[in-house]
């Protein structure tokens, strides 16, 4: 006897036995009960759902000499007979994905023409009609439109989107659903109950979820099982056959992790990884499992859990373990790691590394470096340092006091004081070992709101030019408060002048080191209102400023992050000290 596969040979022949599509079902019936028929028909949805096999059994329907009282067609007469045997000439199928050029479709107009030798309808079934080209969609537009009375069209396409909008408003449509778990199982069991085959519901329920909404195929994938189990169907040689991960690694996880066993974890891996298992799809799956706990957690949600009762049943007594904070922080974490798996060079220690993220996130936040907080960045604390703690030098406070944020709206200026003498201190690590860098005097140096260049509208240059004197360290302010305030035009120049040493000559001459003849140029287009920038913050007006290209010996060599660490570690040992203290990293 010849076999036939389950998807064909349980293929359903009437609107009953279609599974999962109830709404639809009726909708065609009561359209064959009234004879209120249209002229054009899209059934549309996922692959293997039902649309071509509604399609004909609709068709046969509409042709049934007499069908039933609730519409299905009778079986009976000479139209359905013909149709059984396949021999109907008033039912016509067309493949779109291998007819779909323009000389097709004419021919299939040409069809259109001659009516029906027997019932009352000549019925065109176009399946995957999405493949159609461009051209052959217009010389189908104008039939579709205004077909012959006797002619109707059913069209099938599991992409709606690609179908011409011209078309789509000339159909019916009709969206085709997903299969349930739960239909999927139960149309499983009535075709293994058929064929005399034993199952346990555990082995269905991964079947259904492999078939991925897809009845033909679950179908598919069930006589795949059933040639492996020779008859006896179950869990454990499912997953063997279809090369799915167990279940309970995944349920082994979330009970590690909510104990912090993090090296029990490690071995549960690296098993995973044994079987020959990615950990890319670990991470999915983990995923899909704690979101299926997170929704086992509440009554209301317990429905969206498309499994098995036995299956149900384990997910709430683990969600009944599993904190509700913990479950959003490991999904948190599996999404991040399953969008960085690609790109990853380490894919396992990707993997290890948010299984111990997630292993870590009931475990007490200790401070330690193993407590699963992030390390704290060097460039932070340093910043913090600064802020927090006053050098004892007169001048700094002078700095510090006279510089006022231009950011700032609340604080309002305070009157300068006269500095009091603060009790001498001597702390492990004195911050002023430190010293001054660039970015403490950016900090510090941002003066009063005013215009950024002298020149512009609302600046008085003739005001205020008294010849006072000043020190390097007055200059390198007022040069960096300058560059901070240049306008967004020059900010190319401006970020090349931060890079820049104004020295002292003899006062009040001042001379600028740049790197090269381009740059000097750039500099001596603005160098007039730099000149009076520099004299207007420095009160003395007879300040000169002199451009001089950089020798070879003289060039910057341009350090990395860790270079600049390393080269401010051998000048000031109190920042390696600083940093082992504090177990601090590199950022």
């Amino acid at each position: 006897m010849e076999y036939i596969v389950s998807a064909r040979k349980y293929r359903p022949m009437s609107f009953d036995t279609v599974v999962g599509q109830a709404a639809l079902t009726t909708t065609l019936k009561n359209a064959v009960k009234s004879g209120k028929l249209a002229h054009a028909y899209l059934f549309c949805g996922p692959r293997g759902v039902g649309k071509t096999t509604c399609a004909r059994i609709f068709a046969k329907a509409i042709n049934c000499q007499n069908p039933t009282a609730d519409g299905e067609a009778c079986n009976e007469c000479e139209s359905c007979l013909s149709f059984n045997e396949q021999r109907s000439l008033n039912i016509f199928e067309l493949d779109a994905a291998s007819n779909n050029s323009v000389e097709h479709i004419k021919t299939l107009m040409e069809q259109t023409r001659i009516p029906p030798q027997v019932g009352k309808y000549k019925v065109f079934i176009i399946d995957e009609v999405h493949m159609l080209s461009t051209a052959a969609f217009n010389a189908f537009l104008k039939t579709l439109e205004e077909p012959p009375a006797h002619v109707i069209f059913i069209l099938a396409t599991t992409e709606k989107h690609k179908i011409l909008p011209t078309i789509l408003s000339r159909c019916q449509i009709y969206d085709f659903e997903r299969m349930t778990v739960k239909n999927t199982i139960d149309h499983l069991k009535s075709v293994a109950q058929k064929e005399g085959i034993n199952y346990e519901e555990e082995a269905l329920s991964v079947i259904a979820e492999k078939a991925d909404g897809g009845m033909r195929d679950a179908l598919s994938i069930f006589d795949q099982a059933a040639s492996f189990c020779q008859g006896n169907i179950t869990y454990q040689k499912v997953i063997e056959d279809l090369n799915v991960l167990d279940a309970e690694y995944y349920f082994r996880i979330i009970d590690l992790s909510i104990i912090n066993k993090v090296a029990d974890l490690m071995v549960l891996l690296n098993d995973v990884v044994n079987k020959g298992f990615d950990g890319g799809l670990l991470i999915q799956g983990l995923a899909r499992h704690v979101r299926n706990v997170l929704m086992a957690k509440d009554a209301q949600t317990l429905p969206l859990l498309e499994v098995s009762e036995q299956m149900r049943q384990r997910y709430q007594s683990q969600a009944q373990k599993a904190d509700t904070r913990f479950l959003y922080n490991a999904l948190r974490l599996m999404n991040e790691c399953d969008l960085a798996y690609r790109q990853s060079s380490n894919k396992r220690l990707l993997v290890e590394l948010t299984l111990i993220e997630i292993a870590q996130l009931t475990q007490p936040d200790d401070g330690t470096p193993g407590s699963g907080r992030k390390p704290r960045r060097l460039k932070s604390l340093f910043k913090k340092l600064i802020q927090q703690a006053q050098p004892a030098k007169k001048s700094a406070q002078q700095v510090a006091a006279a510089a006022q944020p231009d950011r700032q709206e609340a604080a309002p200026q305070q009157p300068q004081q006269q500095p009091q003498q603060q009790p001498a201190a001597t702390p492990t690590i004195k911050v002023s070992q430190l010293g001054f860098s660039w970015k403490n005097i950016r900090q510090q140096a941002r003066p009063q709101k005013m215009q950024i260049l002298p020149g512009t509208p609302g600046v008085d240059e003739s005001k205020d030019k008294v010849d006072e004197a000043f020190t390097q360290q007055d200059l390198e302010l007022q040069w960096m408060a300058m560059c901070n305030r240049m306008p967004q035009r020059l900010s190319g120049i401006a970020a090349r002048m931060k890079n820049m040493d104004p020295v002292i000559l003899q006062m009040p001459a001042v001379e600028v080191v740049v790197p090269n003849d381009i740059i000097k140029g750039e500099v001596e287009s603005i160098l007039k209102n730099i000149l009076a920038t520099l004299k207007l913050y420095l009160h003395n007006s007879a300040i000169t400023l002199q451009l001089r290209v950089a020798r070879q010996e003289e060039k910057e060599v341009i350090l990395t992050r860790r270079e600049q660490f390393e080269l401010m570690t051998k000048q000031n040992p109190a920042i390696e000290k600083l940093r082992a203290e504090f177990d601090l990293i590199l950022a």
